[in-house]
């Protein structure tokens, strides 16, 4: 019990907490962001992520990748250069703060259903949670637009994106491209 007490309080200290960050100052840092990810991140490009409703925790630490060289991108990275961890943290807050709008994609109904029984398969709500709105550093895809889940999933399988401990690389692996079309069926229509 100590043990695991003292694990846990380990990995607490290895993720900032989001309590001091100021939503107000990143939704004024975010205004730089609207050209891509929309007015309070919510994209209207298919490969350009809705940052709406992202876990804060998710957002600073992927803000953290694009920094440190984790995570590659052909623009992400060079913004990412100039934000100091304050800046991130109050951007982090300020998306999760954020309502996700609907997107226009409508599903089809059979890759959905296909989807919904692969998220059981694989256990995705293990991680994703019931609902796919992610927690801690784990994303919210409920509602993301399906060309980009299609296209992370791709690179969690081809393991060109590896900023993730292994875990979607692990799960991409089984996954066939039957299976993450459905799967970004499935997600884009969750709220």
């Amino acid at each position: 019990m100590i043990l695991t007490l003292l694990f846990a309080c380990a990995l607490y200290a290895l993720f900032p907490s989001v309590a001091g960050a100021d939503p107000e100052a990143g939704r004024r840092k975010a205004e730089s962001c609207v050209p891509c990810h929309g007015v309070a991140g919510n994209s209207g490009s298919a490969l350009v992520p809705i940052l709406a409703g992202q876990t804060a925790r998710y957002t600073y630490l992927q803000l953290k990748d694009f920094k440190e060289g984790r995570r590659q991108h052909p623009v992400i990275p060079s913004i990412a250069a100039n934000l100091s961890r304050e800046d991130m943290l109050d951007l982090a807050e300020y998306f999760a703060a954020q309502k996700p709008g609907a997107t226009s994609f409508r599903a089809d109904p059979v890759k959905a259903a296909a989807g919904s029984a692969k998220t059981k398969e694989v256990l995705c709500t293990m991680c994703h949670l019931g609902g796919f709105a992610g927690q801690n550093e784990i994303p919210r895809v409920a509602g993301q637009h399906p060309e980009y889940v299609i296209k992370q999933l791709k690179a969690f399988k081809a393991r060109s994106r590896t900023n993730d401990a292994g875990t979607m690389t692990s799960v991409a692996q089984t996954l066939s491209e039957q299976d993450i079309e459905n799967l970004a069926h499935y997600l884009a229509n969750l709220n």
